[in-house]
């Protein structure tokens, strides 16, 4: 088979939620007994919460690579390639290894359907987590680090026994899986807690505090919390002025920097990832890497510094300076661009205005992000609107999202709001965010592609204004290819 059949295959499974299910834990324990067990020949870390649980993924195994371990990260969704969610210290899976992972699940997953031993093949999700503990486990890592795709408790990762179990902060989203209250919702993520296991987290909403203090404590849990290396520092402290800055001084200014004792040791914490939100998933990713002391692993206060500093997570709150005109041509009906370096990393920037990637799906989302562009457009919210950095949004999201919510919390802020939508059938139409999120914006733009829309966009945005791309990863993911290949071919 070719990588280009496997894909086709995968997606034909219906791409992550696009095919109602029941959920049921058992059929990934057979499928992954069918294979050996893989998840059981490396320890992990698991990773569950509503939102930052990506984020500490990424910090966590970029702290175990400068460690010197070998280090496994898997996450979902993808940005732009598929492959992005099965990495080894930092490195996609290739497209011929991506193959032979989906051959072999596929062949074992074909054999107990005929059998009868599965009622039916395995979902989308299934698949990839089968071939990502089979790669994993080939390849011979040290560590895992796996971040839950959905709830927790029957998640096709909670198959895997691990180390340590993190929550990150739980929020509204996937009520129709998870339930309709906070407290539902933290009952399912909590299903990644082991029996006299260990739980990382913070202190956050009080119906999520309950329901995973309850679960941590039945199942006798100790629990450590990363309230510690949580600063109290204002992430935004330093904003732009009226002059335009070059690449470099922007790239240096989108971090967040301030001294912090671990392990006994002040070391200088120097986050690429922005906002008072990311201060949050930092810590618990620090806690997390501190508590892995007593599993057998040497990590030091110096390698916690550095990973951190050197945590790659794009499409959150990512700045690409002045990106150039793109065309309609430049998006295909599936985007498999590999994941560049940063973007335009030195020299002066190409264009303008500004544009800032921002994935925010969900209501507590997007209050992240509104948190973020107070903390580094604005001397406070009611600033936004002022014209020293006038907004535009481009804004797109899956019909199942809270979409009303997320526009009254965001719109209000921007000049203009330019709505869109990705290339997935479960994507919302441009009449369907007319309809959900129209009166919360007193000038909404439609466009019918991203591409359109960034055009759009530079269009009615002035010099020192910023373009706020954001709602569903897949929107953020269409504009990070088509941004990153003008800006390529503009150098």
């Amino acid at each position: 088979m070719s990588y280009s059949s496997a894909i086709e295959a995968l997606y034909a499974l219906g791409h992550e939620l696009g095919k109602p299910r029941k959920f049921d834990l058992q059929h990934m324990v057979t499928l992954a007994a069918a294979l050996g067990n893989p998840q059981r020949r490396f320890p992990a870390v698991l990773v569950a919460g509503t939102n930052g649980k990506g984020s500490t993924s990424a910090t966590l195994a970029s702290i175990l690579h400068t460690a010197g371990y070998r280090t496994a990260l898997y996450t979902s969704p993808h940005l732009l390639r598929i492959n992005e969610r099965i990495q080894i210290d930092g490195e996609s899976i290739s497209d011929a290894e991506f193959t032979e992972m989906y051959d072999r699940v596929d062949s074992a997953a074909r054999k107990l359907v005929a059998s009868g031993a599965l009622p039916l093949p395995p979902s989308f999700f299934e698949m990839l987590t089968a071939m990502a503990f089979e790669y994993f486990a080939s390849a011979g890592v040290e560590i895992a680090v796996l971040e839950v795709g959905m709830g927790g408790r029957l998640d096709a990762t909670n198959i895997a026994d691990p180390c340590i179990s993190v929550i990150t902060d739980v929020a509204l989203d996937h009520q129709q899986y998870l339930g309709d209250t906070i407290a539902t919702i933290a009952v399912e993520k909590a299903g990644i807690i082991r029996q006299n296991g260990v739980l990382v987290t913070l202190p956050q909403h009080p119906e999520a505090n309950d329901a995973i203090g309850r679960i941590a404590v039945e199942r006798n849990a100790r629990g450590v919390s990363a309230t510690k290396y949580v600063p109290n520092v204002t992430p935004g402290a330093a904003r732009f002025d009226h002059l335009r800055p070059t690449a470099t001084q922007l790239g240096q200014f989108l971090r967040t920097r301030y001294f912090l004792e671990v392990l006994g040791e002040e070391v200088l914490i120097e986050t690429p990832l922005v906002g008072r939100h990311q201060l949050r998933n930092t810590a618990l990713a620090i806690a997390a890497a501190e508590e892995l002391n007593q599993c057998g692993f040497t990590i030091t206060a110096q390698d916690i510094a550095t990973g951190i500093r050197d945590t790659y997570w794009p499409g959150r709150f990512q700045l690409i300076p002045g990106a150039p005109s793109v065309t309609q041509s430049q998006v295909g009906k599936k985007i498999e661009t590999k994941v560049a370096a940063p973007p335009l990393s030195q020299g002066d920037r190409v264009g303008s205005p500004d544009f800032i990637l921002d994935v925010a799906h969900n209501p507590a989302g997007a209050w992240a992000l509104r948190s973020a562009l107070s903390e580094h457009f604005a001397e406070s919210e009611s600033d936004l609107t002022a014209t020293t950095h006038p907004i535009t949004f481009i804004f797109g999201a899956m019909r199942d999202k809270a979409i009303a919510e997320i526009a009254q919390i965001l719109f209000p802020l921007a000049q203009h709001v330019i709505a869109t939508h990705a290339d997935s059938p479960r994507a919302a139409t441009t009449d369907e965010l007319r309809e959900l999120a129209g009166p919360a914006g007193s000038d909404m733009i439609f466009e019918p592609t991203v591409a359109k829309a960034i055009e759009r966009a530079r269009a009615v945005t002035p010099q020192n204004g910023v373009v706020v791309i954001t709602g569903s990863i897949y929107i953020v993911g269409e504009a990070f290819a088509i941004l990153q290949s003008r800006a390529k071919t503009a150098q």
